[in-house]
């Protein structure tokens, strides 16, 4: 594949050789080090003129570090005349700092913005964003990847009992989330209410909505100390459901968060690979990783799409739970069409060249 230079910062080498490995590429040559005042160095190892560079680092680990060493590879590669840089960000750094909540709170998600683009990059390529508003902070091109159908297909390979599961959204800004869950599986959602006494610890949980002997899916986009998915669980438990499973987009896993959820009643804590898991894997037998999931994101070759029509979409007809509610509000109403046939693509056996470079890193970050 020509013009294409693929370089992995140091946070997660491991997703970038698989991504190198699927576009049949060698990771660039690049040397990080660090002086002893702590200093940040990096030397691009190869010539980078007139291509087309991505650089993979995600926000993890030591994201301060790391995010400075993004920022010098982007320009070093900028100033080392490459035509553009995409920066590969699986996990944006500081995206829960979206807003000004109260008087003198800085919004250092916008602060990354404008220092990604002051270093050079073109183009940002992420995977669900915290909050989507994200993307108008940046002047230049924002891909944000959804895990969307690698949740669908977990849920449906690995949870026998999903189509009386009820998915819920453990506070009230993953609504729409957890609604487009339930349409796609035509089940029931519910979203439990939260109130915090300060960051990153729970004051009070309300349910709303009705888990009682159903399995309940918990699904978020990322889980840092697992004080609101674990205090969630209790309540699901004490609510009267059969079995709770989490599915998070990005595990960050923080201090206290494996002991909590070694203790918590989950079957099951999934997450996507945007963060290493392997440590965390060890401590903690109830996190799962699938890597290995290549089929939902793979890019459309040559007239290949086929119209597929899942049969569990249209088993209950329009007495779904699905179909009764409004797409629009998500809330319980008047009896709607159903949604059009979804749309898949069949790729060609073996694939040929792979121009979509985000359905390629979308495939490398599944379930």
């Amino acid at each position: 594949m020509p013009n294409i230079v693929l370089f992995s910062g140091s946070s997660h080498h491991d997703l970038s050789q698989k991504v190198a490995d699927r576009l049949g590429l060698e990771l660039g040559k690049v040397i990080t080090k660090k002086f002893s005042n702590q200093e940040t160095c990096v030397e691009i190892g190869e010539s980078v003129r007139g291509e087309d560079v991505y650089i993979i680092q995600s926000g993890c680990g030591e994201i301060n570090d790391n995010l400075m060493e993004l920022l010098i590879m982007i320009n070093a590669c900028k100033i080392a005349s490459s035509s553009r840089v995409t920066a590969v960000i699986p996990c944006f750094p500081y995206a829960r700092q979206d807003k000004k909540d109260k008087s003198r709170a800085p919004i250092s998600a916008k602060l990354v913005a404008n220092m990604l683009s002051v270093a050079g990059a073109d183009h940002i390529i992420t995977m669900d964003l915290h909050a989507s508003q994200i993307q108008g902070f940046f002047d230049i091109a924002v891909d944000n990847l959804y895990a969307e159908p690698a949740v669908l297909q977990w849920i449906k390979e690995h949870i026998p009992e999903w189509k009386n599961c009820i998915i819920v959204s453990p506070d009230a800004g993953g609504a729409k989330r957890v609604t487009s869950i339930a349409d796609r599986l035509n089940v029931d959602f519910a979203l439990i209410h939260k109130e915090r006494k300060k960051a990153n610890e729970v004051d009070r949980m309300v349910l709303v909505g009705d888990v009682k002997d159903r399995v309940a899916i918990l699904v978020d986009d990322m889980a840092d100390t697992c004080g609101t998915i674990c205090h969630a669980a209790d309540k699901l438990i004490d609510a009267g459901a059969v079995k709770v499973y989490a599915i998070l987009t990005h595990g960050i896993f923080s201090g206290p968060a494996i002991s909590r959820i070694n203790s918590a009643p989950f079957e099951a804590v999934v997450v996507t690979n945007t963060i290493p898991q392997e440590e965390k894997m060890k401590a903690c037998p109830k996190i799962q990783t699938n890597c290995n999931n290549e089929r939902q994101a793979r890019p459309c070759r040559g007239g290949e799409v086929r119209q597929v029509q899942a049969e569990e979409d249209r088993d209950a007809g329009e007495e779904s739970p699905a179909y009764k509610r409004n797409h629009r509000t998500g809330e319980a109403g008047d009896v709607v069409k159903p949604p059009p046939p979804v749309m898949h693509c069949t790729p060609l056996t073996p694939p040929p060249a792979l121009p979509c470079f985000q359905s390629l890193l979308f495939s490398c970050i599944t379930l």
